[in-house]
Parts: C-alpha cells; sequence; structure tokens
C-alpha cells in the first residue's frame, strides 16, 4: 500500500521539472525568432532609406526612353556615326563615364551609354527574365526610337553577352563588335552560383533587402582590388556612385546576371564563327576574374576576320585603366569619319 506513493514521490519532482522546462523552451525560441525578424525589419528599412537617399545624390544625368512599357535612362554625346556602350554586371553609365571613354569617343563618334534594365535609373520588370536576348530586344528598339539604324556596339564584360545577341539577332544593327573583357564560353564557376542567390524568388528578396547591402559595402574593397587588380584602382573610380551600386533592387539584377552567365555561355559557344561584321576583342592578361586566354584568345581562334589585343598586366576593368586602348579597338571597327562627314566630301 506505501509503495506506490513512495514511487510517485520520487517521481515527482523530475516531472515537475520537465513540466516546469518544456514551456521555457518554446518561449525562448520564440524570443530569438522575434528579435531575428525585428532585426531584418530594422535592417531592410535602412538599406531602403539609402537607397533612396542615394538615387536622390546621384540623379539622372541622361534622357529617359519609354520602351514597350521600361523606361531606359541613357546618355549621348558627340556626332557622327553612333557607338553604343554596354555596361558589366553590377556597374552603369559612370563606369564609363569616370573612365573618360565616352569624352574620348564623343570627339569623333555619336555616344551613346545606357543604363542596362535594372542599373542606375532604369527599370527592371521583374516579368521578364533578362537574358541577352531579352536584353537585345529591348536596346534594338531603343536605338530605333532615337533613329539609330546602324552602329558600332561595344560590350565590356556582362555587356559582351549584351552584345554578341544584338549582332546574332539584328546584324545589319551592328556594324562593328568591340568586345572588351567577355566570357564567352562556360566554366566551372562556385562564385557565380553564389552571387546568384539574391536574385531566388522570396528568399532571395529576404536577403538582398536586408544582408546583401551591408556584406557588399563590407566586400566592396575587396571586390575591387579583384576587378581592377594586379593595377591600382584609378582615382577617378571615385566617380562611380558606389551607393548605387549596393541598393536592393540593382543586387537582385545583378544577381539575376550571375546566374545568367553560365548558362547563356553554353548556349552561344557554338556561334561565335557566324558573326561577320568587324570584330575587335580585347582582355587584360591579368584579369583575374575572366581568364583572358580560355575566354578571349579562345573566341579570337573562333572568329577568324577577329582582331586581339591581349594587353599585359592589366586586369578586368580595361576600361577604366586602359582607356586609350579600349578606344583604339573602338576605331578598329568604326567608320573611321562620320556619315554625315563623308557625304559632304563627296
Amino acid at each position: 500500500m506505501n509503495a506506490q506513493p513512495r514511487r510517485q514521490l520520487h517521481d515527482d519532482p523530475r516531472g515537475a521539472l520537465r513540466r516546469q522546462s518544456s514551456p521555457a523552451r518554446p518561449a525562448a525560441r520564440a524570443a530569438v525568432i522575434g528579435l531575428a525578424a525585428a532585426g531584418l525589419a530594422i535592417s531592410a528599412l535602412v538599406n531602403h532609406r539609402l537607397a533612396r537617399k542615394a538615387e536622390q545624390d546621384n540623379p539622372p544625368v541622361g534622357q529617359f526612353l519609354n520602351v514597350n512599357g521600361v523606361r531606359l535612362h541613357y546618355v549621348e554625346r558627340g556626332s557622327g556615326e553612333p557607338v553604343v556602350l554596354l555596361h558589366g554586371n553590377g556597374s552603369m553609365i559612370q563606369d564609363f563615364e569616370s573612365s573618360g571613354l565616352i569624352d574620348l569617343a564623343a570627339r569623333k563618334y555619336r555616344v551613346i551609354v545606357l543604363d542596362r534594365p535594372g542599373y542606375g535609373h532604369s527599370d527592371r520588370p521583374r516579368s521578364t527574365i533578362w537574358t541577352p536576348a531579352a536584353q537585345a530586344d529591348l536596346i534594338h528598339d531603343a536605338l530605333a526610337q532615337i533613329g539609330i539604324t546602324r552602329a558600332t556596339i561595344l560590350g565590356h564584360s556582362w555587356g559582351c553577352s549584351v552584345a554578341v545577341a544584338l549582332a546574332h539577332k539584328y546584324p545589319d544593327l551592328v556594324g562593328g563588335l568591340v568586345l572588351a573583357s567577355g566570357y564567352y564560353y562556360p566554366t566551372a564557376r562556385l562564385d557565380v552560383v553564389g552571387m546568384g542567390v539574391p536574385a531566388v524568388p522570396v528568399a532571395g528578396d529576404v536577403i538582398r533587402y536586408t544582408i546583401s547591402p551591408v556584406l557588399s559595402r563590407l566586400m566592396w574593397p575587396l571586390l575591387m582590388r579583384k576587378i581592377f587588380g594586379p593595377e591600382a584602382v584609378p582615382g577617378k573610380f571615385a566617380g562611380f556612385p558606389k551607393a548605387m551600386a549596393v541598393r536592393p533592387s540593382q543586387i537582385r539584377a545583378s544577381a539575376a546576371e550571375s546566374a545568367l552567365m553560365i548558362p547563356d555561355a553554353l548556349a552561344t559557344r557554338d556561334t561565335y564563327a557566324r558573326l561577320k561584321m568587324p570584330v575587335a576583342i580585347i582582355a587584360g592578361a591579368e584579369d583575374r576574374l575572366v581568364d583572358a586566354e580560355d575566354q578571349s584568345a579562345r573566341l579570337h581562334g573562333d572568329i577568324p576576320h577577329s582582331s586581339f589585343h591581349r594587353i599585359p598586366g592589366a586586369g578586368h576593368m580595361i576600361h577604366q585603366t586602359e582607356t586609350e586602348a579600349v578606344m583604339s579597338a573602338i576605331e578598329k571597327v568604326a567608320p573611321p569619319h562620320g556619315r554625315n562627314a563623308r557625304l559632304n566630301a563627296a
């Protein structure tokens, strides 16, 4: 009769402890989750305000076109035969502006520089997957709006993919092609996979509004050393608005293009020999982002009529560090004088 109560006396203290501790664990987890959510919300609010401030501090410097419902920002300078400059991933008009290439080319040509979709002050509707081919369609229609039916097209880095897509889809538009520091053949790139995460729906949206802008600011010096290396970052690059590049909207555009980089190279790797217009290829021999030998030198072999300038000691940002050499590449494929000047001489 007394054994059962004694077992209860021994069992009750442990049971009481379990009853007291088990509600505490969910409460602690809920507190941690609540704090994390609050931290993310604060981070998103701060990043949103920083993005708006960046846009106020760096207002549009050019004009706008509405192309099939997409608002595109562009700059036009100079006169003569048109030359169109297409920037790389994560960049915008100010990259070419700060390099001095726009002013240099505008001495002889009519220069048009666009903020590609999602960069600078241009829109990037989420209803479209902005492959190089889709961007080629958009840019073709934009150039038609401003009366350009034939032009020399220069692409830098990811902009080379768009330039090549333009040349394939609209060969009558592309009178000459300049491909600078481009990526043309698929390779194993784990860094590209990681860079594409902010483009993933929902989870990527959370990341790009909260964590990515902070990480981008922290990693900016390291990134600059990589893309400019082995050369130093030139002083003129101080004119590039870093705050615009780390906005959540631009991070998404950059992430999406990172994710598209290898699939596009895979799809186009066997098409380059079909390009019939003059092609000038230029790359830094010490490019730390894209191997010049595996990419640009190989492309030169696949396009027999192309020229190739490998710049010793130069890195990925050759338009910034080797501006005169890039200008020479433009002059190799662009008409030597403006169309109007030729007509007047005749």
